[in-house]
């Protein structure tokens, strides 16, 4: 049958090229490279935060209490609707469920967009940064290189005349900008850092603030709202059938009366005073510290107030809305390869470099050939089996000192061995013992006493036969 035939068994089969190239074990094979999915940075954001929706919305970690918010408008707006609206639009007019439903839907817009976006947070430094900016603060403070000074808490610059500090973020490494505080629940430095509100499950800051008070604003009328509504149904019943009635009639009534009326008082109260901050271009961080006090003297006036009721209220709620600083989701840059340390000569073990690289940086790291007991020798001696190196003529040479003979004898203890090395091709420092100390009358104790001996009888017999020949010469 022809090579090319099909009608054999062996026409069916297929040869495929084997590769004989197999990729390290650093090296990742080509179809897991190709798995490997581009992070987004809210992924790895360093700060307590919470993300959803792909990174869309940002929140804290602490939302047990903007539940309970969710909760508290929700039931009492549904209650609201489905018991006193249909009520109070036969009776009254069917504008009062439309005006509840507009309030109620600026209320939740105002709500999740404060709750859910990105309060104003600055980003941290990067290593390189921060190293830059310390090393920046060691030459503006003239400090020398040989002890470590860690860099100064505050700077100071001049808004609009007054003396304003900047003071040195030790977690997100940045000096940071007037009006700007660290959250310490969120673990992030906000701009213009009002406060963090447990209501919104999240900070109130410079990019969310108008939100916020246009939250508790709305709210303040929603609640006064439904009470008023509330009070009116139940008035408009009592009436007809007695105010015993009209509450069993509509027991929810009742509820919702209760609900806001303990609530009206703060959130109205919290609406004053936010009404006062935004007045005059001050921040409840600001307010608490008292930064802008006038029981400080008249020279501590406010740097950042135009002076001007209305326009301090046109700039804190009509400016435009700066962005997002973080960008979250932005796709994480893979990391550019870092040069090595200098190791200033010295082998770092355990790395993957090569044997013969290892072998080379350190004579602990070559391998040495195994010696019989008469082949061993001293560094700078000749053995036995080599010939003599050529002398020059004159005086004989001395013999040894026993001082040199015991710390040849010491070097010989360091020296490894062929019985000890079985097996071993390498020797770390931290696998060579220190000499030990020898015990007199054990049998390693003589065993090296030997062994030492042999070495010296060694040398004195070469010394004897560098003696003979440098007579023959001289004869």
């Amino acid at each position: 049958m022809s090579p090319g035939g099909g009608g054999g068994p062996m026409g069916d089969c297929e040869y495929s090229q084997i590769g004989t190239h197999s990729p390290s074990p650093m090296e990742a094979p080509p179809a897991e490279k190709k798995r490997v999915r581009a992070r987004r940075k809210w992924e790895v954001f360093p700060g307590r935060n919470q993300f959803f929706c792909d990174g869309r919305i940002m929140m804290a970690q602490q939302r047990g209490v903007f539940y309970l918010t969710l909760v508290l408008i929700l039931v009492t707006s549904g209650l609201f609707f489905a018991f006193d609206c249909p009520y109070l639009a036969v009776r009254i007019t069917p504008a009062v469920p439309a005006a509840g439903a507009v309030l109620f839907f600026f209320v939740m817009g105002t709500l999740l967009r404060t709750s859910f976006s990105d309060p104003g947070v600055l980003p941290r430094a990067t290593p390189d940064e921060a190293a830059d900016l310390e090393r920046q603060i060691d030459i503006a403070n003239g400090s020398s290189s040989g002890g470590y000074r860690s860099p100064p808490r505050t700077k100071e610059v001049i808004i609009n005349g007054q003396t304003v500090k900047l003071k040195y973020c030790f977690t997100c490494k940045i000096f940071r900008p007037p009006r700007a505080s660290h959250c310490s629940l969120c673990d992030n430095c906000v701009e213009r850092f009002d406060h963090h509100c447990p209501w919104v499950g999240n900070c109130v800051g410079k990019r969310n603030y108008r939100f916020f008070y246009m939250f508790i604003l709305s709210l303040s009328f929603l609640t006064v709202f439904i009470f008023a509504f509330v009070i009116t149904h139940v008035i408009l019943r009592s009436q007809q059938t007695g105010f015993l009635n009209a509450i069993k009639d509509s027991p929810a009534s009742v509820l919702e009366a209760v609900v806001c009326f303990f609530s009206v008082w703060s959130i109205v109260g919290l609406l004053g005073f936010h009404t006062y901050l935004i007045s005059s271009n001050q921040t409840t961080n600001e307010d608490i510290k008292g930064s802008w006090s006038n029981k400080r003297g008249k020279e501590n006036y406010n740097p950042y107030s135009y002076g001007n009721i209305f326009t301090n209220c046109c700039v804190a709620l009509c400016g435009p809305v700066s962005p997002s600083l973080i960008d979250r989701r932005g796709y994480v840059q893979p990391d550019t390869p870092q040069p090595a340390a200098p190791s200033n000569g010295l082998a770092t073990y355990g790395a993957t470099a090569s044997q013969s690289d290892m072998a080379a940086a350190t004579p602990l790291l070559q391998s040495e050939p195994s010696l019989a007991s008469d082949e061993l020798h001293l560094p700078g001696k000749p053995g036995l089996g080599t010939p003599c190196a050529s002398l020059t003529l004159g005086q004989p040479t001395p013999p040894s000192s026993m001082p040199n003979l015991a710390a040849e004898a010491g070097l010989t203890d360091i020296l490894p061995l062929k019985e000890e090395h079985v097996g071993h091709q390498f020797l770390t420092p931290e696998e060579a013992p220190s000499p030990p100390r020898l015990l007199a009358g054990s049998p390693l104790a003589h065993s090296r006493t030997a062994h030492v001996l042999g070495l010296a009888s060694q040398d004195a017999l070469h010394e004897d036969s560098v003696r003979g020949l440098v007579k023959l010469s001289s004869v």
